[in-house]
């Protein structure tokens, strides 16, 4: 039998500063076998980050072939690679009907899972390990500022790794520790400083854009509407309310289902009406192209108009008008529970994570006008 000539390897990390060279004796990378039997390229890892017991355990199975035997291996072009396990896994992902927006994240994701990968020699599901995926989360930075938007990566990364599992590619699926969120601050604002972005407007945008822009800042801010919510409102879901000689937003948050339904002020609702676009179904949208698109345009406009307003280091961002509203709300002393069916949340948890300095506020107000009744001999 001929014994064939096997060969050491290092797959390095992504940091080894040794990285380009992959028969490197002098790291602490990987060590690992390659040999070739005919046509099929075979790989075994050594078990090692030593050389020189990479070198033994080379002898160990040289000895094996020696005696006859055929050390058990995976012929390398007999598994499903990474990309084609990618492949499948969108495949399937489209079958279920997962949103189009969604499955282009996991497209892209992926798709620099598998680059990352590959840069380190690494072509199967059967690589993939612990250590690979820590460090393949340490090149987040960059590229996912936002720690929700991590934890959102890691969750479709643990689904595709999931997958492999399940299709008997990865042997054993490696746990990462979960990612912490920064909640962002809640940063209503004052109603100077509402004033005073209601003023630029016109100072940033011309004519009909800088009326539309108005409009919609007025909506979300009397509304507590998301700006997706806001954007993409039917005509439908601005109801008048005939009984009451009122308008309010009827409609259902994009993020939850849950159904809101919130007066506005007659100015507001005659602002809201002029900004019609003579779109037959939304108010602020014309109804061509995605709707991510038209989303994230919009958030351009009113990021542009902040920085306009308060500066380019500014905190405020869009959402700070839903926070106004919600703020407001309670200031003004209607309950907790009340205010978080108002935004659409699921559960007052999550109204309470978000305000619950204000509810302090809500109370300080409260107990005012008990002790205004102190005064001037109002106790009996």
């Amino acid at each position: 039998m001929q014994i064939p000539s096997i060969t050491i390897f290092v797959r390095h990390a992504a940091t080894c500063k040794y990285r380009d060279d992959e028969t490197c004796k002098v790291c602490t990378c990987r060590k690992h076998l390659r040999w070739w039997d005919g046509t099929r390229q075979y790989k075994r890892s050594a078990k090692t980050r030593s050389w020189k017991q990479a070198e033994e355990a080379r002898r160990k199975l040289e000895m094996q072939f020696q005696e006859g035997g055929k050390p058990t291996a995976i012929a390398a072009d007999a598994r499903k690679t990474v990309a084609r396990a990618v492949e499948l896994f969108l495949s399937e992902k489209q079958t279920e009907g997962v949103n189009g927006a969604v499955l282009k994240k996991y497209a892209r994701e992926l798709g620099r899972f598998k680059e990352f990968l590959e840069n380190r020699s690494q072509f199967f599901p059967s690589d993939i390990d612990k250590e690979v995926l820590t460090e393949y989360r340490a090149t987040w930075g960059d590229l996912y500022p936002s720690s929700q938007t991590q934890q959102m990566v890691q969750a479709r990364l643990r689904a595709f790794l999931r997958f492999c599992h399940e299709a008997g590619w990865l042997e054993r699926l490696p746990k990462l520790s979960p990612i912490k969120v920064d909640e962002p601050p809640t940063l209503p604002l004052s109603k100077k400083e509402y004033a005073t972005l209601l003023e630029t407007v016109p100072k940033t945008f011309d004519g009909e854009k800088a009326r539309r822009v108005r409009a919609l800042i007025q909506l979300m801010r009397h509304s507590g509407l998301a700006i997706r919510d806001a954007v993409t409102l039917e005509r439908s879901e601005l109801v008048h309310d005939t009984k009451k000689k009122i308008h309010r937003v009827a409609t259902s948050r994009q993020k939850t289902g849950t159904p809101v339904s919130v007066p506005l002020p007659p100015d507001v609702a005659a602002e809201v009406l002029t900004a019609l676009n003579g779109n037959p179904r939304y108010v602020f949208w014309s109804g061509s192209g995605l709707e991510t698109s038209a989303v994230t345009n919009w958030q351009h406009d009113l990021r542009a108009l902040f920085r306009a307003a308060f500066g380019n280091d500014t905190n405020f961002t869009p959402h700070c008008l839903r926070d106004t509203a919600a703020v407001e709300w309670l200031s003004a002393g209607i309950p907790l529970e009340e205010v978080s069916k108002l935004l659409g949340h699921t559960s007052v948890k999550t109204t309470e994570k978000s305000y619950s300095p204000w509810v302090s506020a809500r109370q300080d107000r409260l107990d005012s006008l008990v002790v205004a009744t102190w005064k001037d001999g109002a106790r009996v």
